[in-house]
């Protein structure tokens, strides 16, 4: 039978203190047989509850021949209150790290194409998928992974379409969510 040994640290003065959660179920916590470092909360690079959004765009036309932002005004969630739904929508982050970013828009049109890039403080950062309509209209979705510093650099979801019109839709949508915090 394996047993689990507490050593103290030779040099150190602290206590570490292991406390039980109030419960009336038992628990099992399994550790793996490899040796390494527990991670946690204060762990650098480790997002535990890193912040994360999703919003939809209404209805929203865009014009042709010209990059729109797209104005994606109904969260689904916004963890940290990072994203400005009401104004900019925009997402600036107030933790440093790695940013999982994805947008889609949808082009309600039969003709033409779009492309969807984000934006990173007001520069295209990356480009998604060219998609060509046919009868159902296009999806242009992209998807990248981008550094935010945590206090002033924020991310925008554009499109571009050239039906050669006007074109009014929804159903598109601009997500981000922490991967790895900057340490």
């Amino acid at each position: 039978m394996s047993s689990i040994a507490v050593t103290g640290s030779a040099s150190g003065t602290g206590v570490v203190s292991l406390l039980a959660p109030i419960t009336n179920t038992n628990r099992t916590l399994t550790l793996p047989d490899a040796t390494g470092t527990v991670l946690s909360t204060a762990t650098a690079g480790v997002p535990v509850n890193g912040p994360a959004f999703s919003a939809l765009q209404g209805s929203q036309a865009v014009n042709s021949v010209t990059f729109t932002k797209l104005a994606c005004a109904t969260e689904e969630f916004d963890t940290n209150s990072n994203y400005d739904s009401a104004t900019n929508y925009r997402f600036t982050p107030t933790v440093a790290g790695y940013y999982q970013v994805n947008g889609q828009y949808y082009l309600n049109s039969t003709s033409g194409g779009c492309i969807t890039v984000v934006y990173k403080n007001g520069f295209a950062a990356k480009y998604g998928s060219f998609s060509v309509a046919n009868s159902y209209g296009a999806a242009s979705n992209v998807s990248a992974l981008i550094y935010l510093n945590g206090s002033t650099d924020y991310v925008e979801l554009y499109t571009y379409q050239n039906t050669g019109s006007t074109v009014t839709g929804s159903g598109s949508y601009f997500q981000a969510s922490m991967v790895r915090s900057a340490v």
